[in-house]
């Protein structure tokens, strides 16, 4: 039995195992149950299910999804979930009765939900991947996927359903917290850095876990910004900008994919043979494992009604390319008899079954199945991902305006009136797929603010004010009586993707919390949370106003998860900072920036529009969209790429050499930035390319390449940069990637609308 030998191929493993496998426990591979499901805990004790064990001994399970996940979504809390250790000592007595009552031993393989964090008690929370893609640091955003992966595999969970690199162009959509952003070369730059912090240098290393690149593909242009809604892009489009993340993510090594739940140009992702097979496939080479989204196979025939019946989308999915089935409901209910009624050929199985494999193999799962209690005591949550989500929370959150520098603020006098829904709920600055928390596990704004100001409690006052959502102003007397005694107002607004932990309600009057027999609900962002408006939920909007009224400094912190359009805010307030969901460490990161320990740096990913009827707004749209409505024109509010600083930076000396160069060749980009203010910051050189005419119509400019640099007070760097053909080709009239003589305009600057400008030419 050569599967036994591991200093054998894994691929050659694989074959030799699959030979040894009946028909049943080959569908038993491809099924993924619900990890949370196969197991009780009691008096701290870890006990298997019958139903599981009696699944083991029949077919064998292939995968479980989500065994250490907590949230109320699974009905897993904080008083019936596994604390680091047990989840590792849980996934080891699974590991083990599945090793010794199954007739070929074969492991069961673990995927859990790592977007911004393992999804389980205990693991530290980092910003949401939207306020990940606002720092504009690679390296950094690899670290935390190093992190994410030990913390994951440390407990026993060896594939992540992450990175999302889906191209958000209506942030209406409750999912945009999940994603990087507007651009698909930044989130190509994303995707390479999570799949090598992820996998590692060693996919069976302890601290690595395999990446699902998700959600395969345009999930993030669905109609009117609706989740899973059909999407109307043409090939062109889907090639050059909606493929391109997952592109250079397979190029990268990444081991899985994940099928989108929308449908392009009428065929469901989850059937679309081209996209599965002569796209992924073939043309890319990948070679990993393609499984569903929860509920996906289903859709085909009660959704999309592609499908006639469960048996029907069973064999459409496996024959498109689906492997495996997270749920497993319908390949678990319908592959056997299909195969026996000469429906599927077993050859489709056998392919199918083989992927599965020979990715545990990869994964060193025959070796080493079990989990490492004493590391994931010590490494989850630890204090040095603490610190690292500390410092990401700081680079991500962004400075939208900052009139007369009323920022920083002074530790030195004055009293802070720290008043909004979001100054003291901890739920509200994580974002969706987050586990629960203990009370002190989350420092909310209002704690970061105390924290700075310690010695002297009196100078930071609180009044919630309003919750997110609902048409209460009962809070709204305390919270103006609470500004009026300070002289400066932090106001703490925005939105939530919480969901319901039970955590109770708040009262509006006090700022305490209270028990009510039905929790205030305040959720408008967040998977399946899809809004046709942009503007502040409930009667924030009116609250900030009325604040207003009393001709002190006001601060707006926003913390959500997608864009806030608010005119009258970004008219009236003082200063404004967008946090979004900045995680754990959020609030505290919040107060750096507020007090000057950190100086933003942080850049927007996408645009934040005027209005709502704007959208879409993204910055790379065609040049022949059109200049502006007969209200306002059709710029964003704040463009992509747009953040301040607390000092100053010029840009001068752009050159390209040589200034002409042929389709293959290459030519550098120099330019200089100094730091002209008073201040230690960073600053992201971003690099833009224009097509100045071409056969297809193209983007006014393209983001091609940037830098995040760090500047002393007065120093001067050059920043060089190189554009070949991967920075000027495009999709052309064949379809084929094409890099077409003539004129080209490169653009380096602050963001997207502030830039110094060269001439390149490539000649034919």
């Amino acid at each position: 039995m050569s599967y036994k030998d591991p200093n054998k191929p894994a691929g050659e493993r694989a074959e030799d195992l699959l030979g040894l496998m009946t028909l049943e426990e080959k569908v038993g591979q491809l099924i993924q149950p619900f990890g949370w499901q196969t197991y009780e805990h009691r008096d701290g004790k870890i006990t298997l299910t019958e139903d599981f064990k009696t699944q083991v001994q029949q077919s064998g399970v292939g995968s479980l999804y989500g065994m250490l996940r907590a949230d109320p979504w699974t009905g897993v809390s904080l008083e019936s979930g596994l604390s680091p250790r047990e989840g590792a000592e849980a996934v080891n007595t699974l590991q083990r009765y599945v090793l010794e009552h199954s007739r070929l031993g074969i492991p069961v393989l673990i995927g859990e939900e790592c977007s911004h964090g393992h999804m389980a008690i205990g693991a530290t929370v980092f910003p949401v991947p939207l306020s990940l893609g606002s720092s504009w640091n690679v390296e950094l955003y690899r670290e935390v996927c190093r992190a994410v992966a030990l913390e994951t595999r440390s407990q026993g969970g060896a594939v992540t359903y992450s990175p999302v690199l889906d191209v958000v162009r209506d942030p209406r959509w409750g999912r945009t917290e999940e994603c990087f952003g507007e651009d698909a070369y930044l989130i190509g730059e994303m995707a390479v850095a999570a799949v090598e912090g992820l996998q590692g240098e060693s996919l069976q290393s302890p601290g690595s876990v395999g990446a699902t690149l998700k959600h395969f593909v345009g999930y993030g242009s669905s109609e009117g910004g609706r989740n899973a809604g059909p999407v109307h892009m043409g090939w062109r489009e889907l090639l050059e900008v909606d493929l391109l993340p997952f592109k250079k993510a397979v190029e990268a090594g990444a081991v899985s994919i994940m099928p989108a739940y929308n449908e392009i140009d009428g065929v469901p992702c989850t059937t679309n043979s081209v996209l599965l097979e002569d796209i992924l496939r073939k043309a890319w080479g990948f070679e990993g494992l393609v499984i569903t989204d929860c509920g996906a196979i289903d859709m085909l025939a009660a959704g999309h009604d592609v499908a006639e019946d469960g048996m029907d989308a069973a064999v459409q999915a496996l024959k498109a390319g689906i492997d495996m089935e997270m749920s497993g409901e319908i390949y678990g209910s319908y592959l056997l008899e299909a195969v026996r009624q000469g429906r599927l050929d077993m050859e489709l199985l056998d392919r199918a079954a083989l992927r599965v494999l020979t990715l545990k193999f990869r994964l060193g799962l025959f070796e080493q199945p079990f989990a490492d209690p004493e590391a994931a005591e010590r490494v989850i949550g630890s204090e040095q991902h603490r610190l690292l989500a500390r410092q990401v929370a700081g680079e991500s959150i962004i400075l939208l305006k900052n009139e007369a520098d009323v920022l920083p603020l002074s530790k030195a006098s004055g009293t802070i009136a720290v008043i909004g829904p979001n100054a003291d709920a901890g739920y509200n600055q994580l974002g969706d797929y987050t586990s629960p928390q203990p009370p002190d596990r989350v420092t909310t704004v209002l704690r970061g603010i105390r924290s700075k100001l310690a010695a002297e409690p009196q100078r930071v006052l609180y009044a919630p004010g309003c919750r997110i959502k609902g048409d209460s102003r009962e809070g709204f007397e305390a919270a103006m009586a609470c500004a009026e005694q300070a002289d400066t107002i932090v106001m703490v607004v925005g939105g939530s993707s919480a969901r319901d932990f039970g955590e109770g309600s708040i009262d509006l009057k006090t700022g305490a919390s209270k028990v009510t027999e039905n929790a205030w609900n305040d959720m408008d962002c967040g998977e399946g949370i899809d809004r046709m408006s942009l503007a502040l939920s409930g009667v924030q909007l009116e609250l900030i106003q009325q604040i207003h009224q009393l001709g002190k400094p006001v601060i707006v912190v926003y913390i959500n998860g997608r864009p806030v359009s608010e005119p009258w805010i970004d008219e009236h307030a003082d200063a404004i900072l967008e946090a979004w969901y900045p995680g754990q460490e959020g609030g505290q990161a919040v107060a750096d920036i507020l007090f000057g320990d950190v100086n933003p740096s942080g850049k927007l990913t996408l645009s934040v529009p005027k209005d709502v009827g704007q959208l879409p707004v993204y910055y790379n749209g065609k040049r022949s969209r059109g200049k502006r409505y007969l209200e306002a024109d059709s710029q964003p509010q704040y463009p992509f790429g747009y953040g301040l600083s607390y000092t100053s930076y010029a840009y001068s000396a752009l050159k390209v050499e040589p200034e002409v160069i042929a389709a293959d060749e290459t030519a550098t980009v120099t330019v200089d930035i100094q730091n002209t203010g008073e201040r230690e910051g960073a600053e992201v050189v971003q690099l833009y390319i224009s097509d100045v005419a071409s056969k297809v119509t193209r983007p006014a400019r393209e983001l091609k390449a940037f830098r995040k640099i760090r500047l002393a007070p007065g120093e001067k760097r050059t920043v060089q940069f190189t554009v070949g053909p991967e920075q000027l080709q495009y999709i052309g009239p064949d379809l084929q990637p094409v890099v077409e003589p003539g004129s080209f305009k490169v653009l380096v600057g602050r963001h997207v609308n502030d830039t110094l400008s060269a001439d390149l030419t490539v000649r034919g």
